[in-house]
């Protein structure tokens, strides 16, 4: 499967402008070939909302106007996309990003990790247990942004099946090193693709970055973005190799499996829970 990266600039509280140049850009990816876009992450409603009482009006359900036109746009083309947004669920916000298709709504995933910036400031923390969904052949793994800073979130979504793990994201500047580094490295050691999207731009006196990056099983960069323009990567997708979590290096002398290889009777220490404060909540 080809599948595009779209890395743009998304405009504050303009629904209706984001939306329309989603698909916009929809259609170039699927004019290239392309059976999945992936889009940065709020592309929908932008980010840098001062609070939930400004972000409210500008957040949707799932689903919702903005996912039925996107998935409008997919049944048209017959493509897949997945992008985020902010969802609304009653007077709850959660940061959110949804798989349309053909089909029409697919999945959603809500936001797990939550730095303190942006939207993310007063969103809640995601609910809803880890998901693969398909978009045709491909299994699909969804995370957003700081999620990335984790590994178990990623570790998740290879054990569930995942061959992808799409990362909307809204890197700002300080994150060069997670562009850089942290992509190539869920990717190595899940064996899968994954996604990184990232925007450009300027809200609220937040600089994104760009640097998109779309990594292999082994943790080879496929395709990279600028720092600052707008542009969409492409790269082509192995599902059989992201099946195949043994590498056998030297045939009888070396081989590894990062699956098999796990000793989860060690890890308790990792599900026992904290009672650190997370930055400005209580």
């Amino acid at each position: 499967m080809k599948v595009a990266g779209v890395q743009m600039d998304v405009t504050l509280g303009e629904v209706d402008v984001n939306v329309a140049r989603i698909v916009e850009k929809l259609r170039e990816t699927r004019r290239a070939g392309a059976e999945l876009a992936v889009f940065p992450e709020c592309a929908v409603s932008g980010y840098c909302f001062a609070s939930a009482d400004e972000a409210r009006p500008f957040a949707q359900t799932i689903p919702g106007p903005a996912t039925a036109q996107i998935a409008d746009a997919c049944k048209e083309l017959g493509c897949y996309a997945v992008f985020g947004m902010l969802e609304l669920v009653e007077e709850k916000l959660f940061n959110a990003a949804v798989l349309v298709g053909p089909e029409g709504l697919i999945g959603s995933y809500r936001k797990v990790h939550l730095p303190f910036l942006g939207a993310d400031m007063f969103t809640e923390y995601g609910d809803v247990p880890f998901a693969v969904e398909r978009a045709g052949e491909l299994n699909v793994g969804m995370n957003i942004c700081y999620d990335s800073a984790f590994p178990e979130a990623s570790r998740c979504l290879s054990l569930l099946g995942a061959d992808l793990i799409v990362l909307p994201t809204n890197w700002p500047s300080g994150a060069e090193c997670v562009a850089a580094y942290a992509i190539n490295t869920r990717a190595m050691e899940n064996g899968v693709y994954y996604m990184a999207i990232n925007r450009v731009g300027t809200e609220a006196g937040i600089t994104f970055i760009g640097s998109s990056r779309i990594a292999d099983p082994g943790g080879v960069t496929l395709a990279s973005g600028s720092t600052d323009g707008e542009e969409i990567l492409y790269a082509d997708i192995d599902i059989a190799r992201a099946r195949m979590k043994k590498v056998v290096r030297v045939p009888g002398v070396h081989a590894i499996d990062r699956i098999a290889d796990r000793r989860p009777e060690m890890y308790g220490l990792l599900t026992k829970p904290h009672n650190l404060k997370r930055p400005g909540r209580e």
